[in-house]
């Protein structure tokens, strides 16, 4: 038998070895990474009825400073360079949002904005290791939407927040902030590559490994080039939640929100960042959401847009440490 049949004979059985070995793409860990229920190796924290992928940074008797990811539906994984304050004396708290990242999944139907600030309640309460330690929020897009969701219904318990970009406090701005950054084109390439997939891959609700595979793909249409929202490019993830992201889209459209009621209730100063790039934003927009608070100051990140903290960390890390100190 001469090398070239051999050869024949290899690709044809490992042709059948990977056909028999083809992975099942609801299994966990297949399609998408796994979650804290299903990888015990991951760190973790359970309350309120879920378990969320969590970690900190620094010396736990420190001012907190708790970090909430965009979205609904995104994880903090490019949000880690601020984990940089737990070396300027903060303790730094991470943790996926519920049915976000790699938390735990649930129903859709189970999400609501008040379940949201029940967790941060119990993600503070579990953390903080004395009734006068500090604690800060520091909120991007979503993230920051919900830092306003939360001090406007208990502003007696947060000593400082810093909103990067949040995409509204209350439905008409988070309207007018979407019409300006994701409109689609329906005809055009772009549009093309984000619903392709629908065409081979579907999924029911709460399927949640393939509606997570899914909204990964379409991710790609918020950097593609020349979006008005400045996106240099990727930046990383570990996993989406479309559940969460679908139940609070639900919720705006049909419900609405508002989380600017109590606002002026809350008298210490508040930072607000945006990205210079970010067309959709900008200084304007900045200044309505600034106006809700009594005291405010605007901060603008040169050469980058929404996803600042991934792409320019090195501008917004002076900014964010001076407002903290100041406060501390």
């Amino acid at each position: 038998m001469n090398l070239k049949t051999l050869t024949v004979i290899g690709l044809a059985c490992t042709l059948l070895i990977s056909c028999e070995m083809d992975l099942d793409m609801n299994k966990p860990g297949n399609l998408v990474p796994k979650t804290v229920t299903e990888d015990p190796s991951l760190p973790s924290l359970s309350l309120n009825g879920t378990s969320l992928h969590a970690e900190t940074y620094g010396n736990p008797a420190s001012a907190m400073v708790i970090f909430l990811h965009g979205g609904p539906g995104a994880d903090y994984r490019n949000g880690l360079n601020v984990r940089q304050l737990a070396d300027d004396g903060y303790y730094v708290v991470f943790y996926d949002q519920r049915g976000t990242g790699l938390s735990q999944r649930h129903d859709k139907n189970t999400y609501s904005i008040q379940l949201y600030l029940e967790d941060l309640t119990a993600v503070i309460e579990h953390y903080r290791t004395s009734t006068n330690q500090k604690v800060f929020l520091f909120g991007h897009s979503w993230g920051a939407m919900l830092a306003a969701a939360y001090i406007n219904a208990y502003p007696d318990r947060i000593d400082g927040a810093i909103f990067a970009e949040a995409g509204g406090f209350n439905k008409q701005l988070l309207d007018e902030y979407g019409e300006a950054s994701r409109k689609l084109n329906l005809f055009s390439e772009i549009t093309n590559d984000v619903l392709y997939y629908d065409q081979f891959l579907t999924g029911r609700e709460n399927e949640h490994e393939k509606l997570d595979y899914k909204l990964a793909i379409a991710s790609s249409f918020s950097y593609a080039e020349g979006n008005d929202e400045g996106i240099e490019g990727p930046s990383p993830f570990w996993r989406n939640g479309a559940s969460v992201l679908q139940a609070f889209m639900d919720i705006s459209e049909n419900e609405g929100f508002d989380f600017t009621t109590k606002l002026n209730q809350y008298q210490t100063k508040v930072l607000f960042l945006y990205g210079e790039n970010n067309k959709s934003y900008g200084l304007s927009f900045a200044q309505k959401e600034a106006s809700f608070f009594p005291s405010s100051e605007i901060v603008q990140i040169a050469d980058t847009g929404h996803e600042m903290i991934y792409f320019k960390w090195d501008s917004v890390h002076p900014a964010v440490l001076g407002y903290l100190n100041s406060l501390n």
